[in-house]
């Protein structure tokens, strides 16, 4: 069954993930049924900052504004069934944790965890604060996954993407998509 995921990118630090998660997602395209992307204004200066580009916008993905309430995904009854917040801020997590619906990407992550869905968390900060850990406990409680932008090497990666596919690889698996990618203990 094709799937329907939604895509938040925040100001952290990291646009690299979100750029290869986009990209990833256009290969697999026809495991998809669609996508729908929302950026915050600190998301777009982060972007242009680390990749020395605006590339976000060459995307094909539908893009939603951060307060655009009247987005398909705002309500549970559009059926999206995966959201990833990639990367996500401290504060997106706080707010989440609170049940804070404040903008787009807060209220769609309410409606995933509200129906049950896959909510997929790629914080990237470090290093933690009892209240991060806090804020990530409770979400985890709530259902969704919390996958940090943590690197493996064991792929013996050579690029600063390599490095960050890795991560990006492993969102991947969580969605349920089929890709082809470094498998511990399997014959390359």
């Amino acid at each position: 069954m094709p799937r329907k995921i939604i895509v938040a990118i925040t100001g952290a630090s990291g646009s690299v993930y979100a750029k290869l998660l986009l990209e990833k997602l256009e290969q697999l395209s026809s495991q998809i049924s669609a996508v729908g992307v929302v950026m915050s204004d600190n998301a777009k200066q982060v972007w242009e900052y680390e990749l020395d580009n605006a590339d976000y916008r060459s995307f094909s993905f539908q893009f939603y504004d951060k307060m655009d309430f009247m987005a398909p995904f705002a309500s549970g009854s559009a059926k999206y069934d995966t959201m990833i917040i990639i990367p996500c801020s401290m504060g997106t997590l706080g707010r989440i944790a609170a049940g804070i619906s404040n903008d787009l990407t807060t209220r769609a992550a309410d409606v995933i965890l509200k129906e049950r869905r896959k909510l997929i968390l790629v914080v990237r900060d470090t290093p933690f604060n009892l209240i991060h850990i806090n804020n990530m406990k409770v979400v985890t409680e709530a259902g969704g996954i919390i996958c940090p932008a943590v690197p493996s090497f064991y792929s013996k990666p050579q690029t600063i993407e390599e490095v960050a596919a890795t991560v990006v690889n492993r969102v991947i698996d969580l969605i349920g998509l089929e890709s082809e990618s470094y498998r511990w203990g399997e014959e390359e």
